[in-house]
């Protein structure tokens, strides 16, 4: 089954040439011109990835990606029109998987949306074929399966790149990654983003998952280098 893209901006011209790629590519794509009637679709049709423009009329891009995660690990590409840090550290803080900045290549765009839904694919169909579907350590479990992670029995909330980049880290216990050898893992393509988004996307990992993120159990920082998963020493 072909996957659904809902593409929110307001500018029609970013819609078409947006939905116009993308359905080159296969994709079911729909598109929304401001904040409430992104989540309206959202709501309703369920869409396989999101890409959100940040500002739009009636609800920001920061409101619908926040209300959004509240229920959904959807993934989510954020379209910024500026490329201010803060406006890119602000969208991954909230739980957006990935930004662009304006102006951007569609072509780019689809790279992305390819990579990002090709992982979770990956991820699912190796799992298939696994003889172990959970990865255990310390009351930490990762079912690779179904992508659920709970600890100590109590469910976990994690985005898509959330749990890739934790499912890195477990699959390989006690080995450093940098921080450009996860983006190009986690991110499955020549990634041109700053390291940044790896930084922030680990301190929200630890933060869910770390009864102390100050002091992680299970996300090692190797200071100079980059992270590792506890165990394997």
């Amino acid at each position: 089954m072909n996957e659904r893209i809902l593409v929110a901006d307001d500018d029609s011209n970013i819609t078409d040439v947006c939905r116009r790629y993308l359905e080159r590519e296969g994709y079911l794509v729909t598109t929304a011109k401001d904040g409430l009637e992104a989540l309206e679709l959202w709501r309703h049709h369920a869409p396989d990835l999101i890409v959100l423009d940040l500002m739009m009329p009636h609800r920001d891009g920061w409101e619908v990606c926040n209300e959004i995660r509240q229920t959904a690990d959807v993934p989510i590409v954020m379209l910024t029109a500026r490329g201010e840090e803060q406006d890119r550290l602000m969208g991954l803080t909230i739980g957006a998987d990935d930004y662009m900045t304006k102006p951007f290549s569609p072509r780019e765009l689809v790279l992305r949306v390819r990579a990002i839904l090709r992982r979770m694919r990956y991820v699912q169909t190796a799992s298939a074929t696994a003889a172990e579907h959970t990865i255990r350590y310390e009351g930490l479990a990762i079912d690779v399966a179904k992508r659920k992670v709970e600890i100590g029995g109590q469910s976990i909330d994690l985005t898509v790149t959330e749990f890739d980049m934790l499912y890195l880290l477990a699959s390989h216990p006690g080995q450093v990654f940098s921080r450009t050898q996860i983006l190009s893992k986690v991110w499955d393509f020549s990634y041109e983003g700053d390291t940044t988004t790896v930084t922030v996307h680990i301190r929200r990992l630890r933060e869910k998952i770390e009864s102390n993120p100050s002091e992680p159990r299970y996300i090692k920082t190797v200071w100079g280098i980059g992270y590792k998963f506890a165990g394997g020493d």
